[in-house]
């Protein structure tokens, strides 16, 4: 696509440099049409060359201008030569002063082509047409240079920002995770021992007793298994976590009655440590929520790496229903606001047999 508009770029400019020359003429074509819209294509075509080779493409638009000048006394050909010279030291990082002398020299010879004598030349011309683009590149080029540093001094607090939020979130996770465990826990682990000395206390009982007494503590004994089980995934991992630790996360949450497998695709190219770290919390929060709310015998993480995104995937087999907007849960609210802090998107809802979390992380360009 860029191909095709700078295609157009060419036909575009020498376009307007025949309806100036037109214009300047009165609207009456010069005898040398043919030698006026070749010039104009000629001249207009260096500037194809203004990214790749940008000072060759400036001297062959000043060669083909100065050539111009001798057949086209009022054909402004030298307005494209001076906007290449200002792209040269747009996109020419190094010796701008090099463009500069090239530009002076080609200024110095126009004028000599065009008849003028030395002394009626004066600085404004050079100033004007010699300086003035060089200039006007420069200043181009350190207003995108500063940007460009304004825009990664942001990245980088935005970076800090989320470190330090995550931080804060994993402690809060622990410190709920040892209040969980440490009361519910203990409760959970009393009431089983009670109701396995009472069955054997009341040796003889009932059955109808002894079957409750055996379902309370066998009760108690899968309540207290499934606190564990959450808490773990609860407990946050150490800061710098990324998708490098989602197989053992996976390995973690698979059972006997759930597998779950990870799966890699796309280019093997590095990503930034924030979009990183926030795909691996929405890959955990999904598996959690698996762990907690399904029904879910297999579970597949996609991870997909495209040219300037990263896709993550979590699909079970369990089974799926609608969320409705406003009831979401306070996991899902969270990979969101996660999601969001990177700029990425989130949708969460049925997906194949079961349920879906997808999530696309802009990364910026591969290579």
């Amino acid at each position: 696509m860029r191909w095709v508009r700078e295609g157009l770029l060419v036909p575009a400019v020498a376009a307007v440099l025949v309806l100036l020359t037109l214009w300047e003429g009165k609207g009456q074509p010069p005898p040398g049409m043919a030698v006026l819209v070749g010039s104009s294509l000629c001249v207009a075509m260096p500037l194809l060359l203004r990214r790749v080779l940008p000072l060759t493409g400036a001297v062959l638009s000043a060669v083909v201008g100065l050539g111009g000048l001798g057949f086209l006394p009022a054909w402004p050909g030298m307005l494209v030569t001076m906007g290449t010279f200002c792209a040269a030291v747009y996109h020419r990082e190094r010796a701008p002063g090099l463009v500069l002398a090239v530009c002076g020299c080609w200024v110095l010879v126009s004028a000599v082509i065009a008849g003028s004598p030395v002394q009626a030349f004066t600085v404004t011309d050079l100033v004007v047409m010699g300086v003035a683009p060089v200039a006007t590149g420069y200043a181009l080029r350190l207003h995108r240079e500063r940007a460009d540093q304004a825009l990664r001094v942001q990245r980088a607090e935005a970076d800090r920002l989320v470190a330090e939020a995550d931080r804060v979130l994993a402690e809060d996770r622990a410190r709920l995770a040892r209040d969980v465990h440490d009361s519910v826990g203990h409760h959970l682990t009393a009431i089983r021992m009670q109701a396995t000395a009472a069955r054997r206390v009341l040796d003889g009982a009932p059955p109808v007793a002894d079957r409750a007494l055996g379902t309370i503590a066998e009760l108690s004994s899968s309540a207290l298994e499934e606190v564990r089980e959450m808490l773990s995934t609860l407990r946050d991992v150490p800061a710098g976590v990324g998708l490098g630790e989602v197989e053992q996360l996976a390995e973690r949450l698979s059972g006997p009655d759930r597998r779950i497998t990870v799966s890699w695709s796309g280019a093997a190219a590095p990503v930034p440590p924030a979009v990183d770290h926030t795909a691996y919390r929405v890959v955990q929060e999904a598996l959690t929520n698996v762990v907690r709310h399904s029904t879910a015998g297999r579970v597949d993480v996609r991870v997909r790496r495209d040219q300037e995104v990263l896709v993550v995937t979590v699909v079970d087999d369990g089974a799926g229903g609608a969320v409705r907007p406003g009831l979401e849960g306070q996991g899902i609210r969270g990979m969101r606001e996660r999601v969001r802090s990177v700029g990425g998107t989130l949708v969460v809802g049925p997906g194949g047999a079961g349920w879906s979390v997808r999530a696309e992380l802009p990364t910026g360009r591969v290579g």
